[in-house]
């Protein structure tokens, strides 16, 4: 069974995160990715050279988001690389860059210029804040987009600050817009046959992501503040509560979930406490009642609470730590959690987040060393031995 972009050639200038995140998803459901690297590798190549894996060249967080990619080095700095570009392109469906813009139309290989040797290119640019507009060439980061985006302001305990989030969330929102983006045009070409930019401002793709909070502003005037733990509706019992050996999420919304939850918990008489009768007072309230609900949980360990819980349909998720989550059963059924066979032994890594009935997303080829396919992919293209050869003489590649 073939997969979505089965077929789909994609030239990949990205570095870092966001890029290479939209790119990825893109492999793992079947285009083939030809990733475009200095001759000194990507940035998160080598990591801190701490550990085996980095110093081959092949650092974790590079790994988790450039499986099933190519490799090939080129000095764009050199015209014969240029070159090379130009001629790579003439059959390829996607180009995904993430330089400041303006960069790569310096280089001589900006959209303009290649959309004239490709019509049919897709041609996706992620930079922070887009390719037109006043801060068109500011360069930006994660930190940086989450801050200016207001998802700090939202995030974390008002005694704190804002907070970044707990991964690089705006690289990851930015990758992801890019990938539905580049879908979206590839999907568009069908019916016009004609190849366009896809412009992702990493602003916009956060931005997007916030929806319900800037809509609620520009509609209500109402400004979200940090919300702590608590759910965005602002529900007390949509809250992390504190148990005899961890910490439980409930996600209790409703009436009845609330007197399902009142029962396990052995404190019915909440439920004809005129603080608590309804979701009103219970905001007004919601000190004393989480004081209330958190006791009675402080009673008895986290498998406990969730067991009892689920038999009573009361929505609860345990707190896990990144390794606990890993080991979790489900994901025996289900497909995100894939291992792939290197030359130095098999690794686990983290595939697409949704299954297809028909040809879903899987890791086929272990992560490529740095211009491990450069003389497959220039021969792909017509250069000869004696080429290639060349090249690699005057340091091309």
């Amino acid at each position: 069974m073939s997969k979505p972009f089965t077929g789909v050639k994609v030239v990949d200038f990205t570095r870092v995160l966001a890029g290479p995140y939209s790119s990825y998803q893109l492999a793992l459901l079947g285009a083939d990715v030809v990733k475009i690297e200095s001759r000194e590798g990507d940035d998160m190549r080598f990591g801190t050279r701490s550990n085996d894996w980095e110093k081959r060249g092949l650092a974790a967080p590079w790994v988790a988001v450039n499986g099933n990619k190519r490799s090939i080095t080129l000095d764009l700095k050199q015209p014969k690389a240029i070159e090379v570009v130009k001629r790579l392109v003439e059959t390829a469906d996607v180009v995904v860059e993430n330089f400041r813009p303006g960069v790569m139309d310096k280089l001589g290989i900006g959209y303009e210029t290649l959309k004239k040797i490709n019509p049919r290119l897709i041609y996706c640019a992620v930079s922070g804040f887009g390719q037109v507009g006043p801060e068109s060439k500011t360069a930006a980061f994660d930190g940086m987009i989450q801050a200016m985006s207001g998802l700090m302001s939202i995030t974390g305990f008002e005694n704190n600050g804002p907070t970044r989030v707990g991964f690089a969330g705006a690289d990851v929102m930015s990758g992801a817009t890019a990938a539905l983006g580049i879908a979206s045009a590839l999907y568009q070409r069908t019916h016009t046959g004609t190849g366009q930019l896809v412009d992702v401002a990493m602003i916009d793709a956060v931005m997007g992501y916030l929806a319900q909070q800037f809509t609620e502003h520009m509609m209500t005037g109402r400004v979200h503040g940090q919300a702590a733990n608590l759910s965005v509706t602002r529900k007390p019992t949509g809250n992390l509560f504190k148990t005899k050996d961890g910490w439980i999420v409930l996600a209790v919304m409703t009436d009845p979930q609330f007197k399902r939850l009142m029962k396990v918990l052995g404190r019915e008489e909440v439920l004809d406490d005129p603080r608590f009768v309804d979701w009103g007072t219970r905001i007004a309230n919601n000190t004393a009642l989480h004081e209330i609900v958190e006791g009675a949980m402080k009673t008895e360990d986290s498998a406990t609470w969730i067991e009892r819980f689920a038999k009573a349909d009361v929505p609860a998720g345990r707190v896990h730590s990144i390794p606990e989550t890993a080991q979790l059963d489900l994901f025996k059924h289900r497909t995100v959690l894939q291992t792939v066979e290197t030359e130095h032994g098999p690794i686990k890594v983290v595939g697409s987040g949704f299954r297809l009935e028909h040809g879903g997303g899987s890791i086929d080829r272990p992560p490529a060393t740095l211009g491990q396919h450069t003389d497959e992919v220039l021969k792909e293209a017509g250069y000869s031995d004696a080429d290639i050869a060349e090249m690699r003489s005057a340091l091309v590649v």
